[in-house]
Protein backbone atom coordinates (compact mmCIF):
# COMPACT_ATOMS: atom_id res chain seq x y z
CA UNK A 1 0.00 0.00 0.00
CA UNK A 2 0.89 3.58 -0.53
CA UNK A 3 -0.33 4.69 2.75
CA UNK A 4 0.73 8.18 3.86
CA UNK A 5 -1.05 9.77 7.13
CA UNK A 6 -0.50 13.29 8.67
CA UNK A 7 -2.11 14.25 11.97
CA UNK A 8 -2.10 18.30 12.15
CA UNK A 9 -2.07 19.97 15.23
CA UNK A 10 -5.91 20.55 15.09
CA UNK A 11 -6.01 16.84 15.58
CA UNK A 12 -7.45 16.63 11.72
CA UNK A 13 -6.28 13.65 10.28
CA UNK A 14 -5.16 13.52 6.99
CA UNK A 15 -4.76 9.91 4.77
CA UNK A 16 -4.04 9.52 1.03
CA UNK A 17 -3.26 6.17 -0.84
CA UNK A 18 -1.81 6.61 -4.16
CA UNK A 19 -3.06 4.25 -6.97
CA UNK A 20 -0.86 4.43 -10.23
CA UNK A 21 -2.18 4.82 -13.47
CA UNK A 22 -5.46 6.62 -12.55
CA UNK A 23 -6.11 9.99 -13.67
CA UNK A 24 -9.01 11.00 -11.00
CA UNK A 25 -9.53 11.22 -7.32
CA UNK A 26 -11.94 10.51 -4.80
CA UNK A 27 -11.61 12.56 -1.52
CA UNK A 28 -13.64 13.64 1.26
CA UNK A 29 -14.41 14.38 4.72
CA UNK A 30 -15.89 11.58 7.60
CA UNK A 31 -17.00 12.71 10.37
CA UNK A 32 -17.19 10.20 13.38
CA UNK A 33 -20.79 11.16 14.12
CA UNK A 34 -23.80 10.16 13.10
CA UNK A 35 -27.63 9.47 13.90
CA UNK A 36 -26.45 7.51 17.35
CA UNK A 37 -25.01 10.32 18.50
CA UNK A 38 -27.85 12.95 18.55
CA UNK A 39 -30.09 13.62 22.10
CA UNK A 40 -33.74 12.59 21.73
CA UNK A 41 -34.33 16.60 20.64
CA UNK A 42 -32.09 16.27 18.16
CA UNK A 43 -33.42 12.89 16.01
CA UNK A 44 -32.93 13.76 12.48
CA UNK A 45 -30.38 16.43 12.82
CA UNK A 46 -27.54 14.52 11.49
CA UNK A 47 -29.52 13.91 7.94
CA UNK A 48 -30.72 17.49 7.75
CA UNK A 49 -27.13 19.22 8.53
CA UNK A 50 -25.92 16.52 5.39
CA UNK A 51 -28.57 18.14 3.32
CA UNK A 52 -27.84 21.91 4.21
CA UNK A 53 -24.21 21.75 3.86
CA UNK A 54 -24.94 22.15 -0.26
CA UNK A 55 -27.58 25.42 0.51
CA UNK A 56 -25.14 27.94 0.45
CA UNK A 57 -22.30 29.34 2.12
CA UNK A 58 -20.35 32.92 2.74
CA UNK A 59 -18.60 32.64 0.00
CA UNK A 60 -20.69 30.60 -2.54
CA UNK A 61 -24.45 29.93 -3.53
CA UNK A 62 -26.61 26.57 -3.75
CA UNK A 63 -26.34 26.19 -7.26
CA UNK A 64 -22.80 28.27 -7.52
CA UNK A 65 -21.37 24.85 -5.26
CA UNK A 66 -22.89 22.43 -7.84
CA UNK A 67 -21.90 24.62 -10.93
CA UNK A 68 -18.32 25.04 -9.78
CA UNK A 69 -17.81 21.09 -9.36
CA UNK A 70 -19.55 20.32 -12.07
CA UNK A 71 -17.89 22.67 -14.71
CA UNK A 72 -14.91 21.38 -13.73
CA UNK A 73 -16.59 17.60 -14.39
CA UNK A 74 -16.15 15.84 -11.05
CA UNK A 75 -19.53 15.40 -8.58
CA UNK A 76 -19.87 16.51 -5.00
CA UNK A 77 -22.51 13.99 -2.44
CA UNK A 78 -22.82 13.05 1.19
CA UNK A 79 -23.92 10.25 3.23
CA UNK A 80 -25.54 10.09 7.11
CA UNK A 81 -25.72 6.58 8.67
CA UNK A 82 -25.59 5.46 12.43
CA UNK A 83 -22.23 6.00 12.92
CA UNK A 84 -20.65 8.48 10.31
CA UNK A 85 -21.24 11.33 8.06
CA UNK A 86 -19.56 11.92 4.92
CA UNK A 87 -18.52 14.56 2.52
CA UNK A 88 -17.33 13.51 -0.30
CA UNK A 89 -16.06 14.35 -4.20
CA UNK A 90 -14.77 12.51 -7.37
CA UNK A 91 -12.76 15.23 -9.94
CA UNK A 92 -9.77 15.23 -12.07
CA UNK A 93 -6.34 15.03 -10.46
CA UNK A 94 -5.96 18.60 -11.40
CA UNK A 95 -9.10 19.82 -9.11
CA UNK A 96 -8.29 18.06 -5.92
CA UNK A 97 -7.85 21.60 -4.84
CA UNK A 98 -10.66 22.82 -5.68
CA UNK A 99 -12.77 19.81 -4.10
CA UNK A 100 -11.31 20.72 -1.23
CA UNK A 101 -11.62 24.28 -1.50
CA UNK A 102 -15.46 23.43 -1.79
CA UNK A 103 -15.58 20.87 1.11
CA UNK A 104 -13.79 22.95 3.46
CA UNK A 105 -16.54 25.89 2.69
CA UNK A 106 -19.76 24.09 2.89
CA UNK A 107 -18.32 22.31 6.30
CA UNK A 108 -17.34 25.48 8.21
CA UNK A 109 -19.01 28.51 6.03
CA UNK A 110 -22.10 27.61 5.75
CA UNK A 111 -25.11 29.77 6.56
CA UNK A 112 -27.73 27.83 6.79
CA UNK A 113 -30.52 30.38 5.28
CA UNK A 114 -33.70 30.33 7.03
CA UNK A 115 -35.47 30.08 3.33
CA UNK A 116 -33.50 27.34 2.12
CA UNK A 117 -33.74 25.71 5.78
CA UNK A 118 -37.50 25.55 5.80
CA UNK A 119 -37.28 24.65 2.13
CA UNK A 120 -35.02 21.28 2.94
CA UNK A 121 -37.13 20.56 5.83
CA UNK A 122 -39.99 19.89 3.66
CA UNK A 123 -37.87 17.90 1.00
CA UNK A 124 -36.65 15.43 4.38
CA UNK A 125 -40.41 14.93 5.31
CA UNK A 126 -41.17 13.72 2.01
CA UNK A 127 -37.98 11.48 2.23
CA UNK A 128 -39.38 10.13 5.47
CA UNK A 129 -42.79 10.01 3.38
CA UNK A 130 -41.36 7.84 0.58
CA UNK A 131 -39.45 5.31 2.95
CA UNK A 132 -42.63 4.87 4.75
CA UNK A 133 -43.85 3.71 1.49
CA UNK A 134 -41.32 1.12 0.98
CA UNK A 135 -41.60 -1.86 3.05
CA UNK A 136 -38.04 -3.23 2.09
CA UNK A 137 -36.23 -0.49 3.83
CA UNK A 138 -39.52 0.30 6.68
CA UNK A 139 -38.70 -3.13 8.07
CA UNK A 140 -35.57 -2.57 8.89
CA UNK A 141 -36.35 0.38 10.76
CA UNK A 142 -38.63 -1.54 13.05
CA UNK A 143 -36.08 -4.42 13.22
CA UNK A 144 -33.12 -1.53 14.59
CA UNK A 145 -35.49 0.17 16.94
CA UNK A 146 -36.76 -3.13 18.43
CA UNK A 147 -33.39 -4.48 18.60
CA UNK A 148 -32.00 -1.47 20.42
CA UNK A 149 -35.36 0.09 22.04
CA UNK A 150 -35.71 3.86 23.32
CA UNK A 151 -31.65 3.98 21.93
CA UNK A 152 -30.46 6.89 19.71
CA UNK A 153 -28.77 3.72 17.66
CA UNK A 154 -32.26 2.12 17.63
CA UNK A 155 -33.58 5.43 15.67
CA UNK A 156 -33.79 5.93 12.22
CA UNK A 157 -31.54 7.86 10.79
CA UNK A 158 -33.75 10.43 8.48
CA UNK A 159 -35.63 11.47 11.60
CA UNK A 160 -39.60 12.05 12.34
CA UNK A 161 -42.07 14.93 10.45
CA UNK A 162 -42.43 16.21 13.70
CA UNK A 163 -38.59 16.72 14.84
CA UNK A 164 -37.93 17.53 11.47
CA UNK A 165 -40.07 20.31 10.95
CA UNK A 166 -38.89 22.07 14.45
CA UNK A 167 -35.21 22.32 13.60
CA UNK A 168 -33.72 26.09 13.54
CA UNK A 169 -30.11 27.12 12.62
CA UNK A 170 -29.56 27.26 16.65
CA UNK A 171 -30.61 23.70 16.11
CA UNK A 172 -27.58 22.98 13.72
CA UNK A 173 -25.24 25.42 14.72
CA UNK A 174 -24.73 23.60 18.24
CA UNK A 175 -24.92 20.19 16.75
CA UNK A 176 -21.93 21.26 14.28
CA UNK A 177 -19.87 22.92 17.07
CA UNK A 178 -20.23 19.99 19.08
CA UNK A 179 -19.53 17.04 16.53
CA UNK A 180 -17.92 18.89 13.41
CA UNK A 181 -14.65 19.33 15.46
CA UNK A 182 -10.87 18.49 13.74
CA UNK A 183 -9.96 15.27 16.35
CA UNK A 184 -13.26 13.62 15.10
CA UNK A 185 -13.02 14.16 11.27
CA UNK A 186 -10.95 12.55 8.53
CA UNK A 187 -9.73 14.09 5.43
CA UNK A 188 -9.25 10.86 2.75
CA UNK A 189 -7.86 11.02 -0.83
CA UNK A 190 -7.08 8.19 -2.93
CA UNK A 191 -6.43 7.55 -6.63
CA UNK A 192 -4.13 10.64 -8.48
CA UNK A 193 -2.74 12.49 -5.20
CA UNK A 194 -0.26 13.85 -4.15
CA UNK A 195 -0.01 13.13 -0.27
CA UNK A 196 1.57 16.68 0.56
CA UNK A 197 -0.49 18.84 -1.88
CA UNK A 198 -3.37 17.44 0.04
CA UNK A 199 -2.22 18.00 3.55
CA UNK A 200 -1.23 21.57 2.41
CA UNK A 201 -4.86 22.17 1.01
CA UNK A 202 -6.69 20.67 3.41
CA UNK A 203 -4.24 22.74 6.70
CA UNK A 204 -5.89 25.66 4.18
CA UNK A 205 -9.45 24.99 4.05
CA UNK A 206 -10.32 23.48 7.17
CA UNK A 207 -8.86 25.79 9.63
CA UNK A 208 -11.86 26.70 10.85
CA UNK A 209 -12.74 23.27 12.25
CA UNK A 210 -12.56 23.27 16.40
CA UNK A 211 -10.20 21.09 18.50
CA UNK A 212 -12.04 20.01 21.01
CA UNK A 213 -13.02 16.31 20.13
CA UNK A 214 -16.70 15.37 20.70
CA UNK A 215 -17.69 12.92 23.57
CA UNK A 216 -18.53 9.20 22.77
CA UNK A 217 -22.16 8.28 21.93
CA UNK A 218 -24.68 6.20 24.30
CA UNK A 219 -23.17 2.83 24.58
CA UNK A 220 -25.43 0.35 22.88
CA UNK A 221 -27.62 -2.06 24.68
CA UNK A 222 -28.91 -4.82 22.62
CA UNK A 223 -32.25 -6.00 23.86
CA UNK A 224 -34.05 -7.44 21.29
CA UNK A 225 -37.53 -7.53 20.64
CA UNK A 226 -40.35 -7.84 18.32
CA UNK A 227 -42.89 -5.37 15.53
CA UNK A 228 -45.09 -5.84 13.63
CA UNK A 229 -46.82 -3.57 11.14
CA UNK A 230 -49.75 -4.78 9.38
CA UNK A 231 -50.23 -3.32 5.68
CA UNK A 232 -52.17 -4.24 2.81
CA UNK A 233 -49.51 -5.58 0.60
CA UNK A 234 -49.04 -8.64 -1.99
CA UNK A 235 -45.73 -9.55 0.11
CA UNK A 236 -45.06 -10.34 3.56
CA UNK A 237 -41.34 -8.54 4.56
CA UNK A 238 -39.81 -9.95 7.72
CA UNK A 239 -36.24 -9.50 9.34
CA UNK A 240 -35.67 -11.94 12.18
CA UNK A 241 -32.23 -11.23 14.00
CA UNK A 242 -29.50 -11.53 16.99
CA UNK A 243 -27.21 -9.38 18.03
CA UNK A 244 -23.92 -9.94 16.78
CA UNK A 245 -19.84 -8.26 16.96
CA UNK A 246 -18.43 -4.94 16.77
CA UNK A 247 -15.77 -3.93 14.89
CA UNK A 248 -13.22 -4.66 17.87
CA UNK A 249 -14.81 -7.91 18.82
CA UNK A 250 -12.23 -10.49 17.68
CA UNK A 251 -15.04 -12.94 16.03
CA UNK A 252 -16.00 -10.30 13.88
CA UNK A 253 -14.59 -11.73 10.92
CA UNK A 254 -15.22 -15.32 11.76
CA UNK A 255 -19.17 -13.99 11.71
CA UNK A 256 -19.05 -12.49 8.60
CA UNK A 257 -17.91 -15.90 7.17
CA UNK A 258 -21.06 -17.71 8.43
CA UNK A 259 -22.93 -14.58 6.86
CA UNK A 260 -21.91 -14.73 3.54
CA UNK A 261 -21.81 -18.74 3.77
CA UNK A 262 -25.34 -19.21 5.17
CA UNK A 263 -26.94 -16.02 3.24
CA UNK A 264 -24.90 -14.58 1.18
CA UNK A 265 -24.91 -15.74 -2.84
CA UNK A 266 -26.91 -17.95 -4.89
CA UNK A 267 -25.14 -21.00 -3.24
CA UNK A 268 -25.80 -20.21 -0.01
CA UNK A 269 -27.69 -22.45 2.17
CA UNK A 270 -31.04 -19.83 2.35
CA UNK A 271 -31.28 -19.47 -1.19
CA UNK A 272 -30.93 -23.01 -2.20
CA UNK A 273 -33.28 -24.22 0.58
CA UNK A 274 -35.74 -21.09 0.68
CA UNK A 275 -35.83 -19.76 -2.86
CA UNK A 276 -34.55 -22.64 -5.39
CA UNK A 277 -35.93 -26.25 -3.91
CA UNK A 278 -39.32 -24.83 -2.44
CA UNK A 279 -40.04 -21.45 -4.46
CA UNK A 280 -41.03 -19.65 -0.87
CA UNK A 281 -39.17 -16.27 -1.44
CA UNK A 282 -37.69 -13.96 -4.63
CA UNK A 283 -35.26 -11.93 -1.99
CA UNK A 284 -33.98 -13.32 0.89
CA UNK A 285 -30.78 -13.09 2.73
CA UNK A 286 -28.25 -12.72 5.54
CA UNK A 287 -26.36 -10.00 7.19
CA UNK A 288 -24.18 -8.89 9.94
CA UNK A 289 -23.42 -4.61 10.36
CA UNK A 290 -21.00 -4.38 13.03
CA UNK A 291 -21.39 -1.20 14.94
CA UNK A 292 -18.17 0.39 17.32
CA UNK A 293 -20.05 -1.53 20.05
CA UNK A 294 -21.99 -4.04 18.98
CA UNK A 295 -23.53 -5.78 16.10
CA UNK A 296 -26.72 -7.36 14.28
CA UNK A 297 -26.77 -10.63 12.31
CA UNK A 298 -30.07 -11.80 10.63
CA UNK A 299 -31.88 -12.32 7.26
CA UNK A 300 -34.78 -11.13 4.91
CA UNK A 301 -36.88 -12.07 3.46
CA UNK A 302 -39.95 -11.69 1.39
CA UNK A 303 -42.56 -13.74 0.39
CA UNK A 304 -46.22 -14.14 -0.01
CA UNK A 305 -48.51 -13.70 2.95
CA UNK A 306 -49.18 -17.46 2.27
CA UNK A 307 -45.76 -18.96 2.21
CA UNK A 308 -44.61 -16.93 5.56
CA UNK A 309 -45.46 -19.59 7.94
CA UNK A 310 -43.45 -22.03 6.11
CA UNK A 311 -40.51 -19.73 5.16
CA UNK A 312 -39.39 -18.86 8.68
CA UNK A 313 -39.17 -22.17 10.07
CA UNK A 314 -36.99 -23.39 7.00
CA UNK A 315 -35.13 -20.60 7.32
CA UNK A 316 -34.31 -20.95 11.01
CA UNK A 317 -33.15 -24.55 10.51
CA UNK A 318 -31.16 -23.40 7.89
CA UNK A 319 -29.36 -20.82 10.33
CA UNK A 320 -29.35 -23.64 13.56
CA UNK A 321 -28.06 -26.51 11.57
CA UNK A 322 -25.11 -24.38 9.49
CA UNK A 323 -23.91 -23.39 13.21
CA UNK A 324 -23.48 -27.30 13.51
CA UNK A 325 -22.81 -28.48 9.77
CA UNK A 326 -21.45 -26.28 7.67
CA UNK A 327 -19.24 -27.85 5.73
CA UNK A 328 -15.10 -26.74 4.87
CA UNK A 329 -16.59 -25.87 1.29
CA UNK A 330 -19.18 -23.56 2.14
CA UNK A 331 -16.53 -22.05 4.68
CA UNK A 332 -14.00 -21.60 1.86
CA UNK A 333 -16.59 -20.27 -0.52
CA UNK A 334 -17.58 -17.26 2.11
CA UNK A 335 -13.87 -16.45 2.58
CA UNK A 336 -13.41 -16.02 -0.96
CA UNK A 337 -16.55 -13.63 -1.51
CA UNK A 338 -15.00 -11.82 1.44
CA UNK A 339 -11.45 -11.65 0.16
CA UNK A 340 -12.89 -10.36 -3.20
CA UNK A 341 -15.19 -8.04 -1.53
CA UNK A 342 -11.95 -6.29 0.10
CA UNK A 343 -9.50 -6.65 -2.79
CA UNK A 344 -12.43 -4.90 -4.93
CA UNK A 345 -11.76 -1.94 -2.54
CA UNK A 346 -8.48 -1.38 -3.53
CA UNK A 347 -9.29 -1.06 -7.30
CA UNK A 348 -11.94 1.77 -6.95
CA UNK A 349 -10.89 5.30 -5.36
CA UNK A 350 -13.85 6.05 -3.89
CA UNK A 351 -14.04 2.73 -2.32
CA UNK A 352 -10.71 2.86 -1.44
CA UNK A 353 -10.89 6.67 -0.01
CA UNK A 354 -14.32 5.74 1.95
CA UNK A 355 -12.59 2.32 3.33
CA UNK A 356 -9.34 4.02 4.86
CA UNK A 357 -11.62 6.68 6.34
CA UNK A 358 -13.61 4.47 8.06
CA UNK A 359 -11.07 1.74 9.14
CA UNK A 360 -9.31 5.06 10.76
CA UNK A 361 -12.36 6.08 12.34
CA UNK A 362 -12.67 2.46 13.91
CA UNK A 363 -9.80 1.39 14.72
CA UNK A 364 -7.46 4.17 14.89
CA UNK A 365 -5.26 3.12 11.65
CA UNK A 366 -5.27 1.57 7.97
CA UNK A 367 -5.49 -1.82 7.96
CA UNK A 368 -2.88 -3.61 5.51
CA UNK A 369 -4.17 -5.74 2.93
CA UNK A 370 -2.38 -8.37 3.59
CA UNK A 371 -3.67 -8.45 7.21
CA UNK A 372 -6.98 -8.37 6.22
CA UNK A 373 -6.53 -11.70 3.74
CA UNK A 374 -4.32 -13.38 6.37
CA UNK A 375 -7.17 -13.33 9.34
CA UNK A 376 -9.37 -14.36 6.74
CA UNK A 377 -7.65 -17.47 5.62
CA UNK A 378 -6.37 -18.38 9.34
CA UNK A 379 -10.22 -18.85 10.44
CA UNK A 380 -10.81 -22.26 10.93
CA UNK A 381 -14.20 -24.03 10.58
CA UNK A 382 -15.02 -24.48 14.39
CA UNK A 383 -14.24 -20.70 14.88
CA UNK A 384 -17.03 -20.29 11.90
CA UNK A 385 -19.26 -22.47 13.51
CA UNK A 386 -19.20 -21.20 17.10
CA UNK A 387 -19.44 -17.66 15.57
CA UNK A 388 -22.86 -18.61 14.60
CA UNK A 389 -23.78 -20.06 17.42
CA UNK A 390 -22.87 -17.44 19.98
CA UNK A 391 -25.02 -15.10 17.59
CA UNK A 392 -27.85 -17.35 17.22
CA UNK A 393 -28.17 -17.89 21.05
CA UNK A 394 -28.65 -14.19 22.03
CA UNK A 395 -32.25 -12.92 22.54
CA UNK A 396 -34.06 -12.90 18.89
CA UNK A 397 -35.23 -10.01 17.19
CA UNK A 398 -38.48 -9.91 14.91
CA UNK A 399 -39.90 -7.29 12.44
CA UNK A 400 -42.57 -7.79 9.85
CA UNK A 401 -44.89 -5.73 7.60
CA UNK A 402 -47.45 -6.80 5.83
CA UNK A 403 -50.22 -9.57 6.34
CA UNK A 404 -48.42 -10.59 9.81
CA UNK A 405 -50.92 -12.78 11.35
CA UNK A 406 -49.03 -15.82 10.26
CA UNK A 407 -45.27 -14.34 11.73
CA UNK A 408 -44.08 -16.60 13.98
CA UNK A 409 -43.38 -14.55 17.34
CA UNK A 410 -40.10 -14.29 19.17
CA UNK A 411 -40.70 -16.91 21.48
CA UNK A 412 -41.22 -19.60 19.10
CA UNK A 413 -38.27 -18.11 17.02
CA UNK A 414 -36.15 -19.09 20.26
CA UNK A 415 -37.79 -22.61 20.85
CA UNK A 416 -36.98 -23.53 17.10
CA UNK A 417 -33.37 -22.85 17.74
CA UNK A 418 -33.42 -24.33 20.71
Amino acid sequence: MTIEITTLPSGLRIITDSMRDLETASLGVWIGAGSRHESKSEHGLSHLLEHMAFKGTTRRSARAIAEEIESAGGDLNAATSSETTAYYARVLASDTGLALDILGDILTQSTFDAQELEREKGVIVQEIGAAEDTPDDLVFDLFTDAAFPDQPIGRTILGTPERVSGFNRSSIETYLARHYAAPSCIVAAAGAVEHQRIVDEASQHFAALGATAALPPEPARYVGGEKRLRRKLEQTHVVVGFQGCSFHNLEEYALTVFTNAVGGGMSSRLFQQVREERGLAYSIYSFHWPYADTGLFGFYAATAPGDVAELMPVALDCLREAADTLSEAEMDRAKAQMKVAQLTALESSSARAEQIARQHLFYGRVLPREEIIGRIDALSLEEVRLAGHRALSTAPTLAAIGDVSKVMTRARIAERLA
